[in-house]
């Protein structure tokens, strides 16, 4: 059975498919809004993982809604989390088993249990989270164990978190988006897997 997964190229995706791939055929999905976008460092890092890649265009026009809604409301963790529902949405109408790197700290993209059970029976698909049960230090300590992992501020680093597109959409619109995010925040970038 096939699971596909959400990956940013980052080393939680990166760990929860490692994970599910014990059990199932994973397809790593990277979400983008513009079509024309290209997420090479996303595409080496499925290649350093071993796992098929799939880019996936969520379109210009949810990221319009995303950067709307982050001006209403001045702060992303909103637009970020209906982003991040809109993709999941997306796999389960093509994959039975769907999942991403959500761990027991984020709060945003999270999907809380009334959507989860809303998704599964709306759709018949299975979402699973296999990092929600582990903390960030355990997260960082098999990160450091399993994978190669580069670390950079969003924007320095080749990943295909959301946020990247948002922020150049703000910039678009003449709208500094420093204020709208924390500073300094490191994204990671699986640029190997460790042979153990």
């Amino acid at each position: 059975m096939e699971a596909g997964v959400l990956f940013s190229g980052g080393k939680d995706s990166a760990l929860a498919a490692i994970m599910l791939a014990r059990d199932y055929g994973v397809e790593l999905n990277t979400c983008v809004f513009d079509p024309d976008r290209e997420v090479p460092e996303v595409r080496a890092a499925a290649v350093a993982l071993g796992l098929p890649f799939k880019k996936r265009v969520l379109g210009k026009d949810l990221l319009r809604e995303a950067v709307d809604l982050l001006l209403t409301c001045g702060y992303p963790n909103d637009a970020i989390a209906m982003v991040h529902r809109t993709a999941i949405e997306i796999l389960s109408a093509e994959y039975a088993v769907i999942g991403d790197g959500t761990r027991r700290e984020d709060r945003v993209p999270r999907l809380e249990r009334p959507e989860v059970q809303h998704l599964e029976m709306t759709s018949g698909c299975s979402y699973v989270r296999p990092l929600l049960g582990y903390g960030k230090r355990e997260v960082e300590r098999l990160a450091g164990r399993l994978l190669v992992v580069r670390y950079g501020e969003t924007g320095n680093i080749g990943n295909g978190d959301y946020e990247g597109e948002i922020r150049d959409a703000l910039r678009a619109r003449d709208i500094d988006p420093a204020p709208f995010f924390p500073p300094h925040h490191l994204q990671s970038l699986v640029v190997a897997r460790r042979e153990t």
